[in-house]
């Protein structure tokens, strides 16, 4: 895992308005240029108007939307499910209907007396066919037991049918369904096979056909189609005078009868599709409103910090609005993104100070150099100019520190991105560190105490980089303390966080030094030690150790906490790191 996101979490924090880098998001948006604003405003009313015509997001979400229903409605009409089980229901019908013109025939015969239908003998079969009241379109026909037709509905006027208020199919239609009415009979029709039909269909003929395959006490049905692809049902049943089969009736029924159902049917599905396209598009700007909307307008808010919009916009002036407040990834993305511009803005003004900073600080070498050297042309006494070399001298180390430092401190954000945190043990580390720098502090007279727990204590992070904070606290403590003073280095691990000090009896830290030695460049130094620290180590330390997600401080050691004011024992530097 890299450091890079925890030092992007911690940086992406804003600063109030007013402050020095006026970092401005959200709420905290101060109007820009009254022209810029305006066009601004432009902007956001025709998102809001023609929102549809300029989001490719939208338009997707209501397309697969659409495309989904669509897939739906029409698998449901090419499966057909109620088809299916109108024309079952349809055949059951016309079966028994079939089976009750029988039983009429059936009832009008003789029970002893020979019944002889080709002759005529037993009974009058137009007679009982007249008496029959039969659907419109429906044709009867009866046969002998050879096949041979006797009569058919055709040659005779059956009785009248009495009309029943309530029945019949509905054929009202729409526009819309009618159109697609049109359309699928279009497709059916095309999708038919050729020759599927004839020119006109012989309902006679398709009792004939029927007729052969009659045997006794089994009902023989068909179906066809004619031209138009309407669908016509035939049935054949047995004639029988004492369980005996004397012939054959057969019915067929009226041209498209089904269809007409089935189209019913369909048209209210079409409906019920036209009513959910309305609410879909509906549904979809909605959600499209709530989704692309908002994107649009993170994404002008990043466009408005473009290289070509920097000159119209005050820097510091780019807005992101604040959804934050979104339970949803969107409110993610904004509050990632304001993050973002304000590590970014902050990234920016620490450059800037770092880079002034930098220049303040090579002025004065250089301008001690300049003065150097001008009065070296001037100087005739060796002793004088021996000095003045000297103070060259002094003054080139101190610049060759000075660009360094600044070069280490300029990559360290990088190097501490790029760089992989690992699993150490700290207290070995630590204490290698210490064995090391205890021998240079016996040299100096100091006597180097260590005081670590035996266990260890591990943590994830960048082991040369805290080495590096330890190093530099360690030598800062020895280098401000005489033969005769101490330096303690100790630590302790409480609950989730470890803390290792680094103490010295030296002369401590000024009072009004306390908030600035963690600043770039500053350094509080005995005179002796002038020129030769650049006052960037307890920076670099800081930035590691809050890069780590830890915490590093400075404090006087005193002798009474009631008394501020007593001179100081000495210093003590504390960093807490999370185990």
């Amino acid at each position: 895992m890299s450091i890079a996101g925890r030092i992007g979490g911690r940086i992406g924090v804003a600063q109030p308005k007013g402050s020095e880098t006026d970092v401005v998001l959200g709420e905290d948006w101060v109007a820009p240029e009254p022209a810029v604003a305006e066009e601004g405003h432009g902007r956001a009313a025709r998102r809001k108007t023609i929102a549809l015509n300029h989001s490719p997001l939208a338009r997707k979400i209501i397309t697969f939307n659409l495309l989904a229903m669509a897939v739906m409605v029409a698998g449901v009409l090419y499966l057909n499910p109620f088809r299916d089980s109108l024309v079952f229901q349809r055949e059951s019908a016309i079966v028994n209907e079939a089976e009750l013109i029988a039983d009429v025939f059936e009832a009008r015969m003789p029970k002893a007396a020979p019944v002889n239908l080709a002759a005529g003998d037993g009974i009058d079969l137009a007679d009982t066919l007249e008496g029959i009241e039969l659907p419109e379109g429906t044709q009867v026909y009866v046969f002998d037991t050879l096949g041979n037709l006797l009569i058919s509905s055709e040659e005779v006027t059956t009785a009248e049918r009495e009309a029943v208020e309530g029945l019949g199919v509905d054929g009202r239609s729409t526009l819309i369904t009618g159109l697609l009415n049109r359309i699928w009979d279009w497709l059916s029709h095309f999708a038919r096979r050729e020759g599927g039909g004839s020119a006109a269909i012989d309902t006679r003929a398709m009792a004939e056909k029927l007729v052969p395959q009659v045997t006794p006490h089994r009902t023989q049905m068909g179906t066809s189609r004619d031209v138009q692809g309407a669908t016509i049902f035939s049935v054949a049943t047995g004639l029988y005078q004492n369980e005996r089969m004397v012939g054959v009736v057969a019915l067929t029924s009226a041209a498209g009868e089904i269809d007409a159902l089935v189209r019913v049917e369909r048209e209210q599905v079409l409906q019920m599709f036209v009513i959910a396209i309305i609410v879909s598009i509906g549904l979809s700007l909605v959600l499209a409103s709530t989704i692309a909307n908002p994107l649009s307008e993170l994404a002008a808010a990043a466009e408005a910090g473009r290289e070509k919009n920097a000159r119209k916009l005050s820097p510091s002036r780019v807005r992101i609005p604040d959804l934050s407040g979104r339970p949803d990834e969107i409110g993610r993305l904004s509050g990632a993104m304001r993050g973002m511009v304000a590590a970014l803005y902050d990234r920016i003004d620490a450059n800037e100070q770092f880079a002034a900073d930098v220049a303040h600080e090579i002025k004065n070498p250089l301008a001690s150099l300049r003065s150097a050297v001008s009065s070296l042309r001037m100087i005739k006494r060796d002793d004088q100019r021996e000095k003045l070399c000297d103070v060259i001298e002094h003054d080139v180390r101190r610049l060759d520190r000075l660009v360094s430092d600044i070069s280490n401190a300029s990559r360290l954000d990088s190097e501490l991105v790029k760089e992989e945190e690992q699993t150490f043990d700290l207290m070995k580390m630590v204490g290698t560190l210490c064995e090391h720098l205890g021998r240079e502090a016996g040299t100096k007279g100091v006597e180097f105490i260590t005081d670590l727990p035996k266990e260890a204590v591990t943590i994830t992070g960048l082991e040369g980089r805290l080495a590096q904070v330890f190093v530099n606290l360690i030598t800062n403590a020895i280098s401000f303390c005489e033969e005769g003073d101490a330096v303690r280095v100790w630590a302790r691990q409480r609950e989730n966080r470890v803390l290792v000090v680094v103490e010295d009896t030296g002369p401590g830290i000024p009072e009004q030094a306390l908030g600035k030695i963690f600043k770039r460049f500053y350094s509080q130094r005995p005179e002796g030690q002038f020129g030769e620290h650049s006052g960037l180590g307890l920076a670099i330390s800081k930035q590691i150790v809050e890069a780590h997600g830890g915490v590093i401080w400075a404090e006087n050691i005193r002798p009474t906490d009631a008394d501020i004011t007593s001179e100081p024992l000495g210093a003590r530097f504390v960093v807490g790191l999370a185990v």
